[in-house]
């Protein structure tokens, strides 16, 4: 069972039965306040380098919340703030290239941030929360695809939930628009960046 049970948006009858799901005990017990543990998550991309391979990078350094609503997944929201000078992608010429005007320009725009404006439950363990990325000082509308994990309670009494995430950005909508064209064609960096996330975040006590 999902976090915020399923939708049904062909059979009419289900609308008691949704509604009952809606106020499942064991989903209504997770409504509540958390914190993201840097610890345990990863805000990740992917990018096309060359035409021929991936580069895998992540951030480092960022700190967010949720608010989850086992009851009406409309009032769940996140908001989250990325340090962009913690880029790491396993290479320091090619982050100190990332973190230069030719890409984030980290002095001037040192932190990358999400808020959420709307959360929909798509049946299953499955939603989609929507909200406004800001990367170089442009806002732009991002809706990011969610895989509910599971709660549980840790070894040190942490109740915790875990998420997966996907999304898929044009770089060059958010003004990330350096490139260098190759002698074979094509050109040396994707403009499609696909972003991924593994999140776990612990209730904030009452």
């Amino acid at each position: 069972m999902g976090l915020f049970g399923r939708k049904n948006d062909t059979d009419t009858t289900a609308a008691p039965a949704a509604a009952s799901a809606a106020v499942n005990p064991e989903l209504a017990a997770l409504t509540g306040d958390y914190t993201i543990d840097p610890a345990h998550t990863t805000i990740g991309f992917v990018a096309r380098h060359a035409m021929v391979t991936n580069v895998k990078g992540s951030f480092l350094d960022f700190a967010g919340t949720l608010h989850l609503d086992g009851t009406d997944p409309s009032a769940s929201t996140a908001s989250i703030d990325v340090k962009m000078d913690s880029i790491d992608t396993g290479n320091a010429d090619r982050d100190g290239h990332l973190k230069s005007a030719d890409f984030f320009k980290t002095e001037e725009f040192p932190e990358m941030t999400f808020r959420s404006t709307e959360a929909e439950a798509l049946g299953g363990d499955d939603y989609r929360i929507t909200g406004d990325l800001t990367i170089l000082g442009t806002t732009k509308p991002l809706s990011i695809d969610l895989e509910f994990n599971g709660a549980a309670k840790d070894p040190f009494g942490n109740e915790r939930v875990g998420f997966e995430g996907k999304a898929t950005i044009l770089r060059s909508e958010w003004g990330l628009t350096w490139n260098a064209a190759l002698e074979t064609g094509g050109v040396l960096v994707s403009d499609k960046i696909k972003l991924n996330f593994d999140i776990s975040a612990i209730k904030n006590a009452a």
